[in-house]
């Protein structure tokens, strides 16, 4: 969200649903005009209230929520310029940094660590972070923006964007608001232009593959959009702790199959669905090399 000369800027605070935040009263993170502020965040799995005793399990854990929280202010590890670590223990550190640097490699915020005792016995690293929104642009006061789908005029944008890319299976409006109650569907924006939108299915199946779509109008291609679309959605679909990320693409979109190569996707199947002729492709990410 891009603030304007004269504007005041635009605050709004995210849950994460921790007990933590309730009872001593702070939220997960605070958006203010393009500046995201993530508290302190630990290895806790927020919908259990569980936390292992790893420490690098804990710092897995801490990105995944911060992730989150991330991707509900509409942004991603991409975004971040400042990141703190907070450690009881000094050794505890260098462990967890091939994790720390999947996840901050390629931007490289500015860090610190600090050692010092947290509010929990059990908690073994604590990570905060600040990002700023709009790292995207394309010319002054264009910035992109990816916002949750709220509302029938933010539908109506994101059934516009589906059916564009894929007219084989374009949707009414009441099938988008059913959509919305189920999947976590967002637009993106450069400044007011809608350019683009994405789907995330949660996970489900006997591996717990979650789906990450991202849609770019064809004007729009070829400016990072694309890519900001899906590591915010990517962000998202592995809080659950998704066993797996797949996509779909329809197999005449050549550009969206190349997107997902480039991603490291690979093809699991192609298939055509009972009284249809279109081809469609499903794939699943590659799992890193150990």
């Amino acid at each position: 969200m891009t603030k304007r000369l004269g504007e005041p800027s635009v605050r709004r605070t995210i849950v994460s649903g921790s007990t933590f935040e309730e009872r001593i009263g702070y939220a997960r993170a605070v958006v203010d005009g393009d500046q995201v502020h993530v508290s302190g965040t630990t290895g806790f799995d927020y919908t259990a209230m569980t936390i292992s005793a790893d420490v690098v399990e804990q710092a897995e854990q801490c990105l995944r929520n911060i992730g989150a929280a991330l991707a509900e202010a509409g942004c991603t590890f991409a975004d971040v310029v400042r990141v703190r670590y907070l450690l009881p223990a000094r050794e505890d550190f260098e462990p967890c940094w091939p994790v720390l640097r999947e996840a901050f490699g390629r931007v490289r915020p500015a860090a610190t660590m600090m050692v010092c005792g947290l509010a929990d016995e059990r908690m073994r690293i604590e990570i905060e972070v600040d990002a700023r929104r709009g790292t995207v642009t394309a010319g002054p006061g264009r910035e992109l923006r990816i916002e949750p789908v709220d509302g029938d005029a933010m539908a109506r944008g994101w059934r516009h964007v589906h059916n564009v890319i894929v007219p084989p299976a374009a949707l009414t409006l009441d099938e988008v608001r059913e959509r919305v109650g189920r999947n976590r569907l967002a637009n993106a924006y450069l400044g007011d232009v809608l350019v683009g939108c994405s789907t995330v299915r949660p996970p489900r199946g006997a591996d717990g593959a979650a789906t990450v779509i991202a849609r770019v109008l064809p004007a729009y291609r070829g400016r990072g959009i694309g890519t900001a679309l899906y590591e915010a959605g990517l962000a998202h679909a592995r809080v659950p702790g998704a066993g797996a990320v797949e996509t779909v693409v329809l197999a005449a979109n050549a550009d969206g199959l190349r997107f997902a190569a480039a991603r490291g996707f690979v093809e699991k199947e192609r298939y055509v669905l009972d009284g249809e002729r279109d081809e469609w492709v499903d794939l699943r990410l590659a799992a890193p090399e150990a």
